[in-house]
């Protein structure tokens, strides 16, 4: 565990955004996983990121979903707001938009698409920041924005008071490493780790919190994993990180010839959010698609194995 007094630590989920069959945001079942999620105990919601579809929804319905979420948690946790776009100009709007709805901090990835030097990614952050002044965290997740952020980088960028955490997708667990060593002078810095299946491994490194997908579906669970984690008792966390290990088996479900990672993951959580009865349904955003009756069921059969029906 990290001595830092990092602003977010804990446990803080990536919401999906539960949508009506329709594709509009359905507020009533996002308001109930709100709750879910908060009644767990977990430290802070992070609306808008890859597991609530932000790529994916229009300006109208990520307003929507995140004027939700904030209005649901009622100040009871930090929430933090992705600002996913591809450049500048475009995250800086969205940042002005989570300001303005009452997000606590945005989260903030390089640009994407347009091809960018390791200049004009720091050129990037720092002018967000400037425009808006929310406590702001870097998101690192190659596999989506096709560009790795140094943790030389992450660190010059914090040192100057320029991003405030790291929201770690990456999987490069070395990197991560090297950003808990290097922020240990810097007081407030969150280091979160976003890797689902060694939560334990990291938090034993020093990161501050977690923002695992999977806890979505099992809140309570992270808790547990990051409650023994804090009291030293190391042997409960791993058979804890086990257990959700096992359970993360449900982004398998989908088959791989028909779903990509978006809809196995996404289409995972949301279904087995549907089977616990948080959500009503499990409609995801085009062209991602729902998961069939048969890796349905290999879901509920994850969930059942997990204690969770």
């Amino acid at each position: 565990m990290s001595s830092r007094e990092p602003r977010f630590s804990g446990v803080v989920p990536p919401l999906v955004t539960p949508l009506t069959p329709d594709g509009e945001v359905d507020v009533p079942s996002l308001e109930r996983l709100v709750e879910f999620l908060i009644e767990a105990g977990v430290s802070g919601l992070f609306a808008l990121g890859s597991s609530g579809e932000a790529a994916f929804l229009t300006d109208t319905r990520r307003d929507k979903s995140l004027e939700t979420v904030v209005r649901a948690a009622a100040g009871r946790v930090p929430v933090l707001a992705g600002c996913i776009e591809t450049t500048t100009a475009r995250v800086i709007e969205r940042a002005e938009i989570a300001a303005k709805l009452g997000a606590d901090a945005t989260v903030v990835t390089a640009p994407f698409y347009a091809r960018v030097h390791p200049v004009e990614v720091d050129r990037h952050f720092r002018a967000v920041k400037a425009a808006v002044g929310l406590p702001m965290l870097a998101y690192d997740v190659p596999v989506s924005v096709h560009t790795k952020l140094a943790a030389d980088r992450i660190l010059s960028l914090a040192a100057d008071g320029v991003v405030d955490g790291l929201k770690d997708s990456s999987g490069d667990d070395a990197g991560f490493r090297q950003v808990v060593l290097g922020a240990a002078g810097l007081p407030g810095f969150s280091a979160l780790t976003g890797h689902e299946v060694v939560v334990d491994a990291m938090m034993l490194a020093g990161a501050d919190g977690a923002v695992p997908g999977l806890g979505n579906v099992d809140p309570h669970g992270y808790v547990r994993l990051l409650r023994a984690c804090a009291e030293g008792r190391w042997t409960d966390a791993r058979a804890e990180q086990d257990r959700l290990t096992r359970l993360f088996r449900i982004v398998e479900a989908a088959s791989p010839a028909t779903a990509g990672g978006s809809t196995r993951g996404v289409g995972a959580f949301k279904t087995a959010l549907a089977l616990r009865g948080v959500i009503a349904g499990a409609t995801v955003s085009p062209p991602m698609r729902e998961l069939t009756a048969a890796e349905t069921g290999e879901v509920a059969a994850r969930l059942e194995e997990a204690g969770l029906r």
